[in-house]
């Protein structure tokens, strides 16, 4: 290399690292810190260390290409998703093997009936509300991946189990697959979530079970919900696709997503006192981000088919049990039990070591046991009384 290619090399490489230097400054624009921190405790600096990794122009276009290849050359996505056919994404824990499956169901379904005793012992009534995964309704949309084997009667096992030990748990997935076959959208194309059309089904469901089986107490109220307006939805699995914003355009197109809110028909616009702020909590809702995300309405839906209001406990990423284990633990439990707990949990964490969190491990064991030993006793118990009857 002659003299004069060796300093234009070197001069194109400082030029390259300048302009990517520049380039990094722009994540800079707007940025702030709290007012505590200071370059003397290090909070200043290590703030502005994470916001220019996170930036750093060099490791977004590495992320990006490497994505881009695995999305076009394998049809992969990152670990976390599974890409189908027409733009339908799918949560890969609807497919993966799971380690240990078979403790974790033993242990899952024992805990289920643990806290149905423990609500029974304060005289709630339990309602299961199984959410059956997405793959199982729309299955018409995979490639070539298929669901481990633990996954394919999940759902009939589930709603079995919790049948014996006479839990009231109406059947979501008929409904859903009937709404589907007459063209209406239950779950997202992009995301791991039902429409708030396939929320509403299962509300619809659920409340004709409860009138049915255990059937509230006090006045009915009269809910509206209302359609606010359609937007355009980014699903939480296309998160698994780095593809932003160097190949955005290989990403699978946003879906409308329209937006509900449900009220009481007597409810002040705003600043009133909450309508049942001096009454018994009819219902509670205990869950996951099926629960939890308003963008669903399930609790809106829930209140306009059961004619009373829900006070909603579900946690948005923690899952079914960790949620219901704290709300166990809770004041509100303590002082104010509801009538009846709908809790909603998604067939695919059944399989799964579900995290805890803060609660007591020896207390959740106790929990487990008392669920075991009361199920062995089902076994040689006649199985006549309906699920109502056995909660009562």
């Amino acid at each position: 290399m002659t003299r004069s290619l060796r300093i234009l090399y070197i001069a194109l490489f400082l030029a390259t690292l300048l302009a990517l230097g520049l380039w990094s400054l722009r994540s800079f624009i707007g940025f702030s810190t709290n007012a505590d921190a200071t370059l003397l405790d290090g909070r200043w600096t290590k703030a502005v260390e994470t916001r220019y990794d996170g930036e750093f122009p060099i490791k977004r276009l590495g992320t990006n290409l490497w994505a881009a290849l695995d999305f076009k050359l394998f049809n992969e996505g990152r670990p976390g998703v599974v890409l189908g056919r027409d733009q339908w994404l799918y949560s890969d824990e609807e497919f993966n093997p799971i380690a240990g499956e078979q403790q974790n169901l033993q242990g899952n379904y024992a805990l289920v009936e643990g806290v149905r005793q423990a609500l029974k012992a304060k005289g709630v009534k339990l309602v299961m509300a199984i959410v059956p995964a997405k793959v199982r309704l729309y299955p018409e949309h995979l490639g070539d991946v298929r669901p481990a084997s633990i996954h394919a009667n999940l759902y009939q096992d589930f709603h079995a189990r919790v049948a014996a030990d006479r839990i009231l748990a109406p059947d979501l997935l008929g409904p859903l697959q009937q709404a589907k076959d007459q063209g209406r959208q239950v779950f997202l194309r992009t995301d791991t979530h039902w429409t708030p059309d396939g929320a509403q089904i299962a509300a619809t469901q659920l409340a004709d079970a409860i009138g049915k089986h255990a059937p509230l107490s006090g006045e009915p109220q009269r809910f509206v919900t209302e359609a606010e307006k359609t937007e355009q939805h980014k699903g939480d699995l296309t998160l698994f696709l780095p593809l932003d914003p160097l190949f955005s355009n290989l990403m699978p197109p946003q879906e409308p997503l329209e937006k509900r809110t449900t009220r009481a028909v007597d409810e002040q616009p705003a600043g009133g006192d909450a309508l049942f702020a001096d009454n018994e909590v009819p219902v509670a809702l205990i869950g996951t981000s099926y629960s939890a995300n308003p963008n669903w309405n399930f609790v809106g839906a829930l209140k306009q088919a059961l004619h009373r209001d829900v006070v909603n406990y579900a946690e948005d990423g923690h899952g079914p049990i960790l949620p219901m284990l704290a709300y166990l633990e809770s004041d509100a439990f303590k002082n104010s039990p509801p009538q009846l707990l709908i809790w909603e949990f998604p067939e695919r964490y059944l399989p799964v070591n579900n995290e805890i969190g803060d609660a007591d491990p020896q207390w959740v064991a106790q929990l487990k046991a008392a669920g075991l030993h009361q199920q062995n006793l089902v076994l040689n118990t006649p199985k006549s009384e309906s699920p109502a009857q056995a909660q009562n």
